[in-house]
């Protein structure tokens, strides 16, 4: 057997799909709360909308896992460098083949009823996942068998090498270890039971959700009494409670004060790049976008920059694949720029005469309400009529996921090997293929790139991959937006991450 060094987990707090966080003053009226062993203040932030659920096997809405992020664990769990560090797993084992992996669990860990964490916890979790097919099920597609040969283990056999496994493991809560009572209850999705270092308390649709902190968390007790996430999705209200001292932390940031707020002294900004990206999907199943010409000319006609400096204030950079350029994954693209004669031209050899174009966006992301307000524009000097709807964010993933677009805009957060920006949502079975892309060729470069070992073949093989995506227009990439979040300078110990986990287990409030 390979050992695995024991490393050391990460622990300042953080802030995603793939990074970032916020806050603001402590609000001395509040009492102390029990759940920390020192008792201490509650942290109040704004999140920028509702989660749909609190299911994180199930749930893939970013608001979800804002909370979640804070009551669950995982076997592992990225640090501020993407890496993988131990969580509810201390340490592991890869056979020589690399078609074992052996995780030596944390004694004395308990979930927030008080019952006792074993690795047949670990097992019902990936099992419900892959038994349920549940969103995330693509990630162990590699897992032959997954068992418990005593309480603190936990033996994963793979029918290939599968090199990203820690990263599908941990890297995020969408692979969280749930309770079994918990979910057969039927209560997971509205008062979730986790092992992390804050328990749920209530949620008061439309208006907040509070968490308090979990004495017993075997990653020490937070120094807050818990945290109160409230829902507002306007940024310029987000700023006012900030500035108020309503809450203490955002990311519900307007984009366009980012150069203001840097020079004012009672707001703290963290600005960091992310492994996030945005992007435009045609939906294949409609005429003419089963039409490559047709998407093409839609790469074509829109104007990225225009959008990038709308939406972002340049607070974003431009990128026509998914990948960052910090990524030791990026590859060069620059097929398309803004031109209407080749736009043009691609819909004529397409024999498209223009028409309506039904484009989702929602209110809960206001990026993709600006963004499509521009694209309305780019395309009108083409024919094409833009009809933007806007529903909310549940009614948008219901819509997507049943087909019922033609355009949509929404971004990927949390990536961090390629294998995630890509396979889920161009592979022909990826269950994130919402607009149906399907083409043999890059399947196989995607399977191939999954058991791949060798970091530079890998490499070249999801470039490859890239290439063909982009030329197809299977997704039109638009950009990777920073990282921005804001807090007061009461807060103490927070880190901005970069791939948008909201980590508060080791903050504090001070008094100012």
């Amino acid at each position: 057997m390979r050992r695995a060094a024991p490393l050391t987990a990460a622990v300042a707090g953080l802030a995603l799909l793939a990074a970032c966080s916020t806050g603001e003053p402590v609000d001395m009226g509040e009492g102390t709360g029990s759940g920390a062993e020192g008792g201490g203040q509650t942290l109040h932030v704004a999140i920028g909308g509702e989660p749909d659920q609190l299911d994180p096997n199930k749930t893939s809405s970013y608001f979800s896992f804002q909370v979640l992020e804070n009551v669950y664990d995982t076997l592992v769990e990225t640090d501020a460098n993407l890496e993988m560090q131990p969580a509810l797993a201390e340490s592991w084992d890869i056979s020589d083949d690399q078609l074992t992996w052996t995780f030596h669990l944390r004694e004395g860990v308990t979930f927030h009823d008080g019952s006792e964490f074993t690795s047949e916890d670990v097992v019902y979790s990936y099992n419900r996942i892959i038994d349920e097919e549940l969103s995330n099920a693509w990630k162990f597609t590699a897992i032959e068998d997954i068992a418990a040969p005593d309480d603190l283990t936990v033996e994963i056999t793979l029918s290939q090498p599968t090199p990203n496994l820690l990263s599908n493991l941990g890297g995020f809560k969408g692979m969280a270890i749930v309770d079994q009572a918990n979910v057969e209850s039927d209560e997971i999705t509205t008062a979730p039971v986790g092992t992390g270092p804050f328990s749920f308390e209530e949620w008061t649709s439309g208006d907040h959700i509070t968490l308090t902190a979990n004495p017993d968390y075997w990653g020490g007790a937070p120094e807050i009494a818990g945290v109160e996430f409230q829902f507002i999705s306007e940024p310029s209200t987000a700023l006012a409670a900030l500035q108020s001292g309503e809450v203490q932390w955002t990311d519900v940031i307007p984009p366009q004060q980012v150069e203001r707020l840097q020079g004012e002294d009672q707001i703290e900004l963290g600005v960091a790049p992310s492994s996030d990206y945005w992007y435009l999907a045609l939906n294949e199943a409609n005429e003419p976008w089963d039409d490559v010409r047709a998407r093409q000319a839609i790469a074509y006609a829109i104007d990225r920059e225009a959008i990038i400096q709308a939406v972002s204030y340049g607070n974003a950079a431009a990128n026509q694949l998914a990948i960052p350029e910090q990524s030791i994954w990026y590859s060069e693209y620059s097929t398309y720029s803004t031109d209407l004669d080749k736009a043009q031209e691609l819909l004529d050899e397409a024999g498209v005469t223009g028409g309506t174009i039904d484009f989702m966006a929602t209110t809960e992301y206001p990026e993709t309400v600006t963004a499509a307000q521009i694209i309305a524009s780019n395309l009108e000097p083409l024919g094409i009529d833009v009809e933007i709807r806007q529903p909310d964010f549940s009614t948008w993933l219901d819509e997507q996921n049943s087909g019922s677009f033609d355009l949509l805009m929404m971004g990927w957060l949390g990536n961090i090997d390629p294998d995630d920006f890509y396979y889920n949502q161009h592979h022909t079975d990826g269950t994130s293929n919402a607009q149906g892309y399907s083409n043999p060729e890059v399947d196989q470069l995607l399977e191939d790139a999954r058991t791949e070992t060798d970091q530079d073949a890998r490499y070249d093989l999801y470039a490859e991959a890239a290439t063909i995506i982009a030329d197809e227009a299977s997704y039109i990439y638009l950009y990777n937006p920073s990282v921005i979040q804001a807090w007061t300078p009461e807060l103490a110990g927070y880190e901005v991450m970069p791939d948008r986990a909201i980590r508060f287990r080791d903050v504090q409030l001070m008094e100012g």
